[in-house]
């Protein structure tokens, strides 16, 4: 490791951008159109004034468009790598070049264009390997590396990194050493594992041997827990996968889905959360939280060396999110929801109403005001909407006097019209939501939701939970205040459930469509429900439905769908509403963002019966995409003919969407519609995989509500996996 680096002689700007002008930009894209725009960002970018950054800012918007390259990518990548050669903005030019290459989502562009032009430059790009500057050393490794180049490229950085001696170029060359030849980089890794060797390097010859698959030894796991906490050594790289060392690893351990793996990430993290130093537990716990995200059985395993750490908000935030099974930590949650400190202690009870209710509910009697997120989660917006928040006669009489106190307040929104502020909304709509989960138990707040429904029309439904059930006096004095409010459509259907009126619902529904897309989902749904019974608003149905659109948007066939159902519940006439649920599907057909609602479409058109047998090829064309199928298998189930069902494509169809996680609740619905017969022994037993298995299914959505999710996408597995036998 004696070679000093040199100073390369570096081309001249104009050079650099020789050509730039006269190239034809105007016939190749980028993520907006033709790029006529680049020459003059490329040559801001270069020329390195107080403009560069943003020219810069717009080149990665427009060429690697959040990940995305084009053809423009192409052609700007040997001015990129000519401007690197300048010496003039190197180290960024490379970074750009280096996720030119990196990227594989290509849009118009032959399928590895992208990286082909950037290795084209390598004569240009290897020469700054050796350049006296440290950090362009840095990104020319990380640049070249990403060209996935063996026969130029891994010979110069194999040279480069036996000569250099910068702990975090090495780094990086290793590295960009494991992405060309991954056996090669592991042999080299396998030595510098120990406490002698640099963090930086220590941390990459990790993941060299993770990228590879190898085996994890006590080796790895010495060098991790040595490193830890490892943030700072993560940041001296460019690598994504090492920016969080730990909850990197852990990932990539959970990922390979062995009991053995399992176990060395689970016992990798308990380790990490019971170091005695706070910034390890504080990366620890983040690590944590992935894991139990991604591996069921990560909590159980984890919960006994996060209890402790309760009072840590990361520490809280997870054990509610884990729910009733952090049930051992409930003692220590309690103990911080009862302190002073009102940050500390909503945290803790938001916790604790998530973990153990019960004990949550008088904390919250005695602070309702001060405890926004325990609030919140006991309202229901992080709890199950199948388990509401126990019912405590003392915490209701503490909702009605907030209530109470709200009706009477001046609201703080605008002076002319009394509107409210968003917060009040906030803590009304959560105090309202409370009582709806509890129903006739809550009926003496019954005289304060009718005093709050003036300014809070939501209370409507929460006024018909409480007094549903009731006596005389309770439910009329419930249906005076909605019919007071009933101009709005929420209170109309309120209303009618509450007493079976339709007058109201029938003067609010007619008025919501009259206001074209904005209200006319909501009013042809309000009278979908009524059936026959509102004849007489088929004509409003069909003026909406006739609308002038002036552009075909989702909102647009959102509600030409949901016009042509209630059409059909009320009128039954299917040649009216077929044509239009076809061209539902021809309009949603290859756009993306009118996906859903053709898988909408798909379910609900389930109510035509044998009448949508027309549809049948539609619903056929959506078997192929995963977060269509469960839809199209319900709607095919419902229309089409049953002889012509081919079941086994149907089941198929579920089964990937289940294993792709493109649908999950879908296909438990649709897998119990089709029924035991429909399955393979070997639809089976993968059926169990989902179900049985240790990785989580939903890995995307809401961040505090993914585990609760899963178990119950797990439970509802389960019983699907008992009724198929």
């Amino acid at each position: 490791m004696s070679e000093v680096p040199a100073k390369i002689t570096a081309m001249e700007l104009p050079t650099a951008l020789a050509g730039l002008d006269a190239h034809p930009w105007a016939t190749v894209n980028h993520a907006y159109g033709p790029a006529e725009d680049l020459p003059g960002l490329l040559r801001t970018f270069a020329e390195g004034g107080e403009d560069a950054e943003e020219a810069l800012d717009e080149l990665y918007g427009s060429i690697v468009h959040q990940g995305t390259v084009y053809a423009a990518s192409v052609d700007a990548a040997p001015y990129l790598a000519r401007i690197a050669a300048s010496g003039r903005q190197t180290v960024d030019a490379l970074r750009l070049l280096g996720c030119l290459a990196e990227s594989e989502d290509e849009y118009g562009v032959e399928p590895g264009a992208v990286r082909a032009a950037v290795t084209a430059q390598l004569p240009l790009l290897i020469k700054l390997l050796v350049d006296e500057d440290a950090a362009v050393r840095q990104a020319a490794g990380w640049t070249v590396g990403h060209t996935r180049d063996t026969c130029t490229a891994l010979p110069a950085v194999r040279a480069r990194l036996a000569a250099e001696t910068a702990p975090a170029v090495r780094a990086e060359l290793l590295t960009a050493y494991g992405r060309l030849d991954r056996a090669g980089a592991v042999a080299e890794a396998r030595v510098l594992l120990g406490p002698d060797t640099p963090a930086p390097l220590r941390l990459a010859a990790v993941f060299a041997a993770l990228d590879a698959e190898e085996p994890w030894l006590a080796a790895h796991r010495d060098a991790v827990l040595g490193l830890l906490p490892a943030r700072e050594t993560a940041r001296s790289g460019y690598a994504d996968e090492h920016r969080e060392p730990l909850r990197t690893i852990v990932g990539i351990l959970l990922g390979r889905d062995t009991d053995a793996d399992r176990e060395s990430a689970l016992a990798l993290l308990d380790a990490a959360l019971r170091d005695e130093r706070p910034e390890v537990r504080a990366e620890a716990l983040w690590a944590a939280d992935r894991a139990c995200t991604l591996s069921r059985s990560a909590p159980q395993r984890l919960i006994p060396a996060i209890a402790p750490l309760a009072a840590d908000w990361a520490a809280s935030r997870l054990l509610g999110k884990i729910g009733p099974a952090a049930a051992e930590a409930a003692p220590v949650l309690a103990e911080l929801a009862a302190q002073p400190d009102d940050e500390a202690a909503d945290q803790a009870l938001a916790a604790l109403v998530l973990v153990a209710p019960q004990a949550a509910a008088p904390l919250l009697t005695r602070a309702l005001g001060r405890r926004p997120r325990a609030m919140q989660c006991a309202a229901g917006s992080h709890a199950p909407a199948d388990t509401p928040f126990p019912f405590d006669p003392e915490l209701l009489a503490a909702v009605r006097a907030r209530l109470a106190a709200k009706a009477l307040e001046r609201p703080e929104g605008c002076k002319d019209c009394g509107c409210s502020t968003t917060e009040d909304h906030n803590d009304t709509a959560q105090l309202v939501h409370l009582l709806r989960q509890w129903g006739p138990q809550a009926v003496e707040a019954l005289p304060e939701l009718c005093a709050v429904l003036p300014r809070f029309q939501y209370a409507a439904t929460a006024i018909t939970a409480v007094a549903a059930g009731t006596g005389p006096e309770q439910r009329e004095q419930a249906a005076t205040a909605l019919r007071a409010g009933a101009r709005k459509l929420v209170v109309a259907r309120a209303l009618h459930e509450l007493t079976g009126e339709t007058g109201p619902l029938f003067a609010a529904a007619e008025a919501a469509l009259a206001t074209g897309v904005r209200g006319g989902v909501e009013g042809a749904r309000a009278l979908a429900d009524l059936g026959p019974a509102a004849t007489r608003l088929t004509p409003a149905l069909r003026t909406a439905l006739d609308r002038t659109n002036d552009r075909d948007t989702t909102p647009e066939v959102d509600t030409d769908l949901a016009l042509a159902l209630a059409l059909w519940q009320i009128a039954g006439e299917a040649a009216e509403v077929v044509p239009v649920l076809a061209s539902v599907f021809d309009r949603s057909e290859g756009r993306q963002w009118f996906h859903w609602t053709a898988a909408r479409a798909a379910r609900e058109i389930a109510v035509l019966g044998p009448a949508g047998r027309p549809l049948t090829a539609r619903l056929q064309a959506l078997l192929d995409d995963p977060a269509q199928a469960p839809s199209a298998v319900l709607g095919l189930l419902a229309v089409a003919d049953p002889a012509g069902l081919d079941r086994a494509r149907l089941a198929e169809a579920v089964l990937h969407s289940a294993e792709t996680r493109a649908d999950l609740k879908g296909a438990c619905d649709a897998l119990r519609a089709l029924g035991a017969a429909a399955l393979t022994l070997e639809q089976h037993d993968r059926l169990a995989a989902l179900a049985t298995g240790d990785r989580r299914l939903v890995v995307s959505g809401s961040d505090h509500a993914m585990i609760r999710e899963d178990e119950q996408l797990r439970a509802a597995l389960a019983s699907v996996l008992d009724r198929v036998g």
